[in-house]
């Protein structure tokens, strides 16, 4: 049987310092940083692992909102929707993510597109 993408990925451990380096991403990325202006790191950490962990078949430990409904309001445009995707795929090259787990990640990303974008 093949491993799931959270086994591929470093399990919870591996998962956790990839969420860790894409929110540093996001809030040194002039292009999308002033959304996290007087956002708490460690949470926004949390919630960004959680999520991945349970989005690639870890266990279910995430409890936050869909992606709908997080990013209703925020009209996020597509060049910030993609600065996302760019600070996700330097995180991933970080941590020396294979090609195809890269590539599933960020399938799986751009998907949520169209909950996410709103302009």
């Amino acid at each position: 049987m093949e491993a799931s993408l959270y086994e591929r990925l470093g399990g919870t451990e591996g998962i956790t310092r990839i969420a860790s380096d894409v929110v540093d991403n996001h809030l040194s990325n002039p292009r999308i940083a002033p959304r996290f202006s007087g956002s708490d790191a460690a949470a926004l950490k949390n919630g960004a692992a959680s999520f991945f962990i349970t989005g690639t078949g870890g266990p279910e430990i995430y409890k936050g909102k869909d992606m709908l409904a997080t990013h209703t309001g925020m009209n996020i445009d597509h060049a910030e929707f993609m600065a996302v995707l760019d600070d996700s795929l330097a995180a991933l090259e970080k941590n020396n993510v294979g090609q195809r787990e890269k590539e599933e990640v960020l399938y799986v990303l751009y998907s949520m597109r169209s909950q996410i974008v709103r302009v």
